[in-house]
């Protein structure tokens, strides 16, 4: 299989960790000698992960749980590696916990016309889908309102529109958010903006609108830069050309 290289890792706090790839990203939470990994890359990241972990002060046995934001391969793809490297748990939403599993395949993206050329793009950086994936030994389906234990207690919020089954997770203690593809940064000019290449464009909005309300000081997205700091000003602020007329 082949090997999904990590471009950089960057310590956000002294608790959080991202992981970047060519094409998206990663967070590991640390709970004292306790992690947390929030995506997994795509096939052919478990191994990077793993060393990142290394990398960290920790052994790829310190990651207890593995919680994917939604099915795509470029933050699902490598789960079952890690799983199987790590003994984590996988945890996913119950309506893409099916596509987690392999049980079947997820619906594509319904892009704009000017999304069409980035789709294409992160297409062609991602590695060949194996012909047989190395899938996670189970997942432990959620659902809006659930209760994680990590973080002090992460909140699971659903966020659908990317996915039928897309959540962002709230670390109320710690001011984290965690939105996956529901919101991003631009990497023209670093502004938080709506995710791109939705399932369905309206639940998106609604989505985001339900993100920008929280109180959160740090918004880690699945692409682009992490707010550190003042983030609910932020995604407000982009919200709020999407308020209902």
């Amino acid at each position: 299989m082949t090997t999904y290289k990590l471009t950089d890792t960057i310590d956000l706090t002294p608790r959080l960790r991202l992981l970047r790839f060519p094409v998206g990203q990663a967070y590991l939470w640390r709970d004292g000698a306790e992690l947390t990994l929030i995506d997994a890359g795509a096939a052919g990241a478990g191994q990077p992960i793993a060393d990142a972990v290394r990398e960290w002060g920790h052994a790829p046995e310190d990651v207890r749980r593995i919680v994917l934001t939604h099915f795509h391969e470029d933050h699902a793809g490598g789960a079952g590696e890690f799983a199987r490297l790590s003994g984590a748990q996988v945890y996913a939403h119950r309506n893409d916990a099916p596509f987690v599993r392999g049980e079947a395949e997820g619906p594509d993206p319904v892009p704009e016309d000017w999304e069409r050329p980035l789709h294409a793009q992160a297409l062609a950086q991602l590695p060949p889908r194996p012909v047989r994936p190395v899938l996670p030994p189970s997942v432990e389906e959620l659902a809006d309102g659930d209760v994680l234990d990590f973080g002090d207690g992460a909140r699971v919020v659903g966020a659908p529109g990317h996915t039928d089954g897309s959540i962002a997770l709230r670390l109320p203690a710690h001011g984290v958010l965690f939105t996956g593809d529901a919101v991003a940064a631009s990497p023209v000019d670093g502004q938080v903006m709506l995710g791109v290449l939705n399932l369905q464009r309206d639940r998106a909005i609604a989505s985001f609108r339900r993100l920008a309300a929280l109180d959160s000081d740090v918004a880690c997205f699945g692409h682009g830069d992490p707010v550190v700091g003042g983030a609910a000003t932020a995604l407000r602020t982009a919200a709020a050309p999407y308020a209902p007329a």
